[in-house]
């Protein structure tokens, strides 16, 4: 089971987002996620992947996203 969206969703200087625009957005982007990424998951091991080795793979698609802040984007 996917965790549920964090209570705290923290700024770089560690203070707390509190815009309530921005935390609905949050809201529903966890959401939305979580569920593609429940669905992903399913049909992968449906299909015969095997689960630790999907779990990997969507770790690594994590691991590899790249922030809209680096230098020269």
């Amino acid at each position: 089971m996917i965790p549920p969206p964090p209570t705290v969703w923290p700024q770089p200087d560690g203070a707390p987002v509190s815009c309530r625009e921005k935390l609905r957005m949050l809201a529903e982007n966890h959401a939305e996620l979580a569920q593609a990424l429940q669905d992903a998951f399913e049909d992968a091991v449906l299909m015969g992947v095997d689960e630790q080795a999907m779990r990997g793979i969507l770790s690594g698609m994590v691991k590899g996203l790249e922030s809209p802040k680096r230098a020269g984007r």
